[in-house]
Formats: structure tokens, C-alpha cells, sequence
């Protein structure tokens, strides 16, 4: 089901009355607003005295026309919306009008079902270019957090407390959530924002070049090392380290992080002084490290260390229309820096978004998208633009199995919910989203269907 349009203003320039009257009259049909003049220079005049949504206008009227009209729009207000009517139905008339600037061209005698069809298209790409200009602004900043699920609220809420302390802060979450994204805003929004922010994944680093990239190392301490080098305490001192994936740290390596957390200096491999270093440590990781504590992988005293605030980064499948929101966020970044046009989500496809369960998260989806606007040749993105597992609908019985058994519908909509339920890994307000109900009615038909059995 298509969701409602918001009431527009719209006017509309017809020097015939009859068609005036109906155009007046299928527009507020749908709800909108209307001004209506008889002449070109009276919509011109209008267009001066306030801002409209979308413009009617037929092309030939006396003194000035609705190419007059179009040019004005497409000059002082463009984010107006136009759609050209005309008696004379010639191919070049409408090519010339779309070149220029209108977002559609209708013929008369006006079909009152075209032209509420061409209204809803029209106010449908105004509200589509709104949402990419804004979007457009928000991705010149790639530091921006996206989303206003109740589960994102939450999580700004936990950062803007923990910035204005000195704690240190233990991000946990799935693989590609975010949580790197959450330190630099941690970072930002503290007193150290004008001092140094130095990322490391500990990770993707060997034991032994790992040491020296996080403290540093004298010249001539190994092969190699013909300078002395600081390592990424000393560059983050007055300011912030993010220490991703601090679980794979191993054994030697903890012991040294507990001495720089504790004694708040650091020693280069192959010195023998100590530097003294001013730093707040934001580390993550998407493994359990208590269990990691209870198995010897990780010491504990470290692990309070830096366990003082932690703050979860959810997963994807629990941001409800945040994925939407997200994904059109990248729409517009990618277009941009591919050099595309921006293309809209075609409905159809961001129902598939909304079921699939996303388990490689932010991430997933980011590439996902990426992918799909360097390869589109469409307006909209398709289905068919997106990996198969992404875009492979909820299975829901077929007829063979109707046929077969004959289920009444509250037994189809059980089954219904419970495939839902396990496309989604039974996370129930996901399930819910995907189900176009709230989290209170599903529950109340998973205890009906709890009470039937």
C-alpha cells in the first residue's frame, strides 16, 4: 500500500473555465490545496506572492503561456514541481517541455485519472528531491549517525552522557553496526574534539607490529628500525584512541594496555624511559569478553579497565525504518561520488530491505547499495540490483499447500507471521515492521495463537 501523499498547494492556470473546473475539482479530491487563475500573467503573479508545491498550467494561453510559466518556476523556485497541459499533443511540444524543466505533460481532453496519477508522481519526485538535497548535505559529512528508531535514540542518548566524561568506554556490537562511528562521535562531542583522534584495528595487525604501532619504538630496536617512531599513544595524546577489535589482543599485549591505562605512560619498544601520555581510550569489540575473562583469553583486570561505560551499538535488524532511512543515505552518497544520477527506491524493493534481516549490518548494507547504483541502469532501484539473498521474498505457502489442506485464514495468517517471524530471527519488532503492525498487536496474536494450541 502506497503511503498518503501530504496536502500540497497547488495552482493551476486554465483560461478555459470548464477545464479550470475540473482540474479545481480532481485536485482536491486528493486532498490539496488549490489556487486557480485564468491566465498566465495571473499565475505569474502568484508565483511571486508565495511558494506552491506543484504548478497546472496549460501551454497556450493569452499573453503569457505555461512555457512562460515553467521558465519562471525553473528560475526563482525549482523545487516547485510542473506539469504541462496542452490541446495540441505534438512529440516535440512535450520533449521541449520536459527538457526544460516539467516533471510530466498531459493532453485535453484531461482524463481525470491521468491527471491525479500525474499529481501523485509529481509531488511523489518533489518530496524524493527534498529528502536527496537534505541527504545530499548530511553525506558531505561522513561522520554523521543516521537513524531515529527508538533503539538509535537510545544510543545518542548514551553517547551525549559518556562525551562529557573521561571514562573509559567499551563500544559492543555486531560486526559492521557502527561502533567505529560512535567513538569519533564520542570524540567529537567531547573536550578533547580539537585534540588528535587515532583509530587502530587491533586485529589486522601481527603481534610484533602491533607493539610498536601502539607504543612506539626506538631506532635500532629491530630490524628495520633505522628512526625512532612514536607509536599511537603518544600521536593521540591530549585527545582520543579507538582500539577496534580489542579481544584479539593477545596475551603480552594486554599487559602493556593495562600499564599505559594505569600509569598513564607508555614505554617504545627498545627504550628504557617512559612517556608520559594524556589519553581517553574508547576500545570495541563484537566478541563476549566476559566470557573471554571466564576462559583466560582475557585478563580481567584489563577488562574493568576498560569496562567502565559500556554502551551497546544495535544491530540493524533492530532499527525498524532506520534501514530506509539508511539506505537512502547512501543512495545519495554514492551517486554523488560516482557521478549518477540519484535514483529512488522502487517500492517493491524497500519492502524486500525491510525483511531482510541484515547480517553484516550498516556494513551489508552500504555495499549492497554502493553496488547497486554503480550498476543500475534504471531511475528506480530494482530487485533485481541487489544480491539474491537480500532481495529474496518471505516464502509464504503456496497453492500446491493450500490446495492440499484447505487452512482457514486465521490459520494462513499464523503461518504467515511465523515465517515472517523466522525470516527475521524472531526479532519481534523487526517482524512486526515487515508485518505493517505495532508490537503490541503482534504480540496479542502470538498469545491468541499460544492459546488455540
Amino acid at each position: 500500500m502506497n503511503e498518503a501523499l501530504p496536502q500540497a498547494l497547488i495552482l493551476i492556470a486554465e483560461d478555459d473555465d470548464l477545464t479550470r473546473e475540473l482540474l479545481v475539482e480532481a485536485v482536491r479530491r486528493g486532498g490539496h490545496r488549490v489556487v486557480d487563475v485564468a491566465s498566465g500573467m495571473e499565475a505569474l503573479e502568484q508565483l511571486k506572492a508565495q511558494r506552491f508545491d506543484l504548478v497546472l498550467s496549460d501551454i497556450q494561453m493569452a499573453g503569457a503561456g505555461g512555457m512562460d510559466v515553467l521558465t519562471h518556476v525553473m528560475r526563482t523556485a525549482p523545487e516547485t514541481a510542473v506539469v504541462l497541459i496542452t490541446a495540441f499533443a505534438r512529440p516535440d511540444s512535450a520533449m521541449d517541455a520536459i527538457a526544460q524543466g516539467a516533471v510530466d505533460y498531459l493532453t485535453k481532453p484531461v482524463d481525470v485519472f491521468a491527471l491525479q496519477a500525474a499529481v501523485a508522481r509529481a509531488l511523489g519526485r518533489k518530496r524524493l528531491t527534498s529528502e536527496n538535497l537534505r541527504l545530499r548535505s548530511v553525506t558531505l559529512d561522513k561522520k554523521s549517525m543516521v537513524g531515529t528508531s527508538a533503539p538509535m535514540m537510545s544510543l545518542y542518548k548514551q553517547i551525549a552522557q559518556v562525551s562529557r566524561t573521561e571514562a573509559a568506554v567499551l563500544l559492543t556490537g555486531e560486526s559492521g553496526c557502527g561502533k567505529e562511528l560512535v567513538a569519533r562521535k564520542i570524540h567529537d562531542l567531547s573536550r578533547r574534539a580539537s585534540g588528535p583522534y587515532v583509530p587502530v584495528n587491533c586485529a589486522t595487525l601481527a603481534e610484533g607490529i602491533l607493539e610498536s604501532e601502539l607504543f612506539g619504538h626506538e631506532r635500532g630496536a629491530f630490524t628495520g628500525a633505522h628512526s625512532s617512531r612514536r607509536g599511537v599513544f603518544e600521536e593521540a595524546d591530549g585527545g582520543t584512541i579507538f582500539l577496534d577489535e580489542i579481544g584479539d589482543v593477545p596475551a603480552k599485549m594486554q599487559a602493556q594496555l593495562l600499564r599505559v591505562l594505569q600509569e598513564g605512560e607508555v614505554r617504545r619498544v627498545g627504550g628504557t624511559a617512559s612517556v608520559k601520555v594524556d589519553v581517553r581510550v574508547v576500545a570495541a569489540t563484537n566478541r563476549d569478553l566476559a566470557a573471554d575473562v571466564s576462559n583466560a583469553r582475557m585478563r580481567e583486570d584489563l577488562y574493568y579497565r576498560l569496562n567502565v561505560v559500556a554502551v551497546r551499538v544495535p544491530p540493524l535488524r533492530d532499527r525498524g525504518d532506520d534501514i530506509v532511512e539508511l539506505a537512502r543515505y547512501f543512495l545519495v552518497r554514492y551517486a554523488v561520488e560516482f557521478g549518477r544520477a540519484v535514483p529512488d527506491l522502487s517500492p517493491e524493493l524497500v519492502s524486500l530491505l525491510r525483511a531482510y534481516p541484515w547480517p553484516g549490518n550498516v556494513r551489508e548494507l552500504e555495499n549492497a547499495i554502493a553496488r547497486a547504483v554503480a550498476l543500475s541502469q534504471h531511475a528506480a532501484l530494482l530487485a533485481e540490483d541487489f544480491p539474491p539473498e537480500v532481495t529474496r521474498p518471505i516464502q509464504t505457502p503456496g497453492r500446491a499447500a493450500i490446495d492440499a489442506d484447505w487452512p482457514s485464514l486465521k490459520v494462513l495468517e499464523e503461518r504467515y507471521i511465523q515465517k515472517v517471524l523466522d525470516r527475521v530471527q524472531e526479532n519481534r519488532t523487526h517482524a512486526a515492521n515487515v508485518l505493517g503492525i505495532d508490537r503490541r498487536t503482534l504480540q496479542r496474536l502470538l498469545a491468541r495463537e499460544g492459546e488455540s494450541e
